[in-house]
């Protein structure tokens, strides 16, 4: 039954934050959209931040799950997607007072892709901890990068195509990039 509840309420959550800005969400709209009292929201969350935390996190969660075999452009993509299936929901939370908490998410869900695809990598190349930790951040700074800038544009061109094209344009320089570590010695 708590698996269900939590479940109506990121549901109505979800479809409120599609509708209107997250200011003007109460846990009385959320309540009453999918039909529990407001203890029982309490009981799961101890306010509407907490809530939307959780639901970023699942994402983050969702995204860990695919594995190191997933390439860094897939994983991004189930990011992509999510944000591009609530759209208005995404944007309201980056516009929000809660921002700050979605460049976390951005961060974490930046930092643990390029931190699976490391890990792969190692297994072939012989990288030093040093250019590990250099090279995750130049990774992890260009995701970054081009999610603001596509949030900033209030998410209007089509990341996806962009980052596929980006993909086939730089595609080698990453094994380049880790052959240069294997030679090198520490």
């Amino acid at each position: 039954m708590t698996t269900l509840t939590k479940d109506a309420i990121k549901q109505s959550f979800m479809k409120l934050l599609n509708q209107k800005s997250l200011s003007k969400i109460t846990v009385k709209e959320i309540v009453e959209d999918c039909g529990i009292n407001r203890n029982s929201f309490y009981y799961h969350y101890d306010d509407i931040p907490s809530l939307v935390e959780e639901i970023l996190n699942e994402q983050v969660d969702e995204i860990v799950s695919l594995g190191t075999d997933a390439s860094i452009f897939d994983q991004i993509i189930i990011g992509i997607d999510f944000a591009l299936k609530n759209k208005k929901a995404a944007m309201h939370i980056y516009n929000s007072v809660n921002k700050e908490m979605f460049e976390l998410y951005i961060n974490r869900v930046s930092q643990r892709t390029i931190d699976g695809y490391m890990e792969l990598a190692a297994k072939k190349y012989n990288i030093c901890d040093r250019d590990r930790e250099v090279i995750t951040m130049y990774y992890k700074s260009l995701i970054i990068g081009f999610m603001f800038n596509w949030l900033n544009n209030g998410m209007n061109n089509n990341l996806t195509d962009d980052l596929k094209r980006i993909c086939e344009l730089f595609e080698g320089n990453t094994e380049l990039v880790l052959g240069r570590c294997d030679k090198k010695e520490e």
